[in-house]
């Protein structure tokens, strides 16, 4: 088995997460811009500057997700909804060919989607990540209950 990561540690789409927020940068710049060159009232400038801004937050909270794995358990944040986990409610860490994103096996019966861990544009990472993740979750498992993972 290879050597576990250092707890706290926090998976995401690195490149993905770049990618997205200078979009939403250069998206809100160059509206803003166009709302400053056109000869428009108050209130049309406004709205310029407001669509600007919520597709900069639209793009910002597909850029948020990720995966944090710390001593007590692990933190998945996704589009839209955070989800705190213990470390014995994860059965199984899958990744496999095709997935656009890590899927968790609870213990619940119920898979839930960790988009902070993809391989969209980073598969290798996405793959060690993955690999990490599952290492922590069978090092969880196997301890005994109570026992410190320090």
């Amino acid at each position: 088995m290879s050597e576990l990561p250092t707890l706290p540690v926090t998976f995401r789409p690195g490149h993905t997460r770049v990618i997205l927020l200078t979009a939403g940068v250069a998206i809100f710049l160059v509206i803003s811009g166009v709302a400053m060159l056109l000869d428009l009232g108050p209130g049309e400038r406004a709205s310029f500057f407001v669509t600007g801004a919520l597709i900069f937050w639209a793009l910002a909270q597909l850029a948020r997700v990720r995966v944090v794995a710390d001593d007590s358990g692990v933190t998945v944040v996704n589009i839209a909804s955070k989800r705190r986990l213990a470390w014995a409610e994860i059965l199984q860490v899958n990744l496999r060919p095709g997935d656009p994103w890590v899927f968790l096996n609870l213990s619940d019966g119920t898979s839930l989607p960790a988009l902070g861990i993809q391989p969209g544009l980073a598969k290798q990472r996405a793959i060690a990540d993955a690999r990490a993740l599952r290492a922590l979750v069978e090092d969880r498992a196997a301890a005994p209950a109570g026992e410190d993972q320090g």
